[in-house]
């Protein structure tokens, strides 16, 4: 409990996300979660993590970016420049969460859930 509180006292940051990806991220949890075997959905998890971590990338550097008016040619560097930096780390989630064991993935799980709040 004073994890709980402790964790609560901390700054934090979030970021807004489409509500389809909202129904999509708690299908997918909810389908891990409640699986006997969690392994089955792996790949769903990972695609997840990575559509997740697009969707916050965006939120908190190119949304910024097109805000601040930053020109043609800048906003199209970041966009390409992201686009590969999130193409690389895409696959490194899918290797990750690809190898993980049951305990892992409700971690994960639980970690998502905990964003969401």
């Amino acid at each position: 409990m004073a994890a709980t509180s402790k964790r609560a006292t901390k700054p934090f940051l979030r970021f807004h996300h489409s509500d389809s990806l909202r129904t999509k991220t708690l299908a997918v949890l909810e389908a891990l979660e409640q699986s006997p075997e969690p392994s089955q959905h792996r790949d769903a998890l990972a695609g997840i993590v990575v559509e997740l971590t697009h969707a916050g990338a965006d939120a908190y550097f190119m949304q910024p970016l097109k805000r601040a008016k930053a020109g043609y040619i800048t906003q199209r560097s970041a966009e390409l420049g992201l686009a590969g930096a999130l193409q690389v780390m895409g696959s490194i989630v899918r290797s990750i969460i690809g190898h993980m064991n049951e305990p892992q993935l409700r971690s994960v799980c639980g970690s998502i859930r905990q964003f969401m709040r």
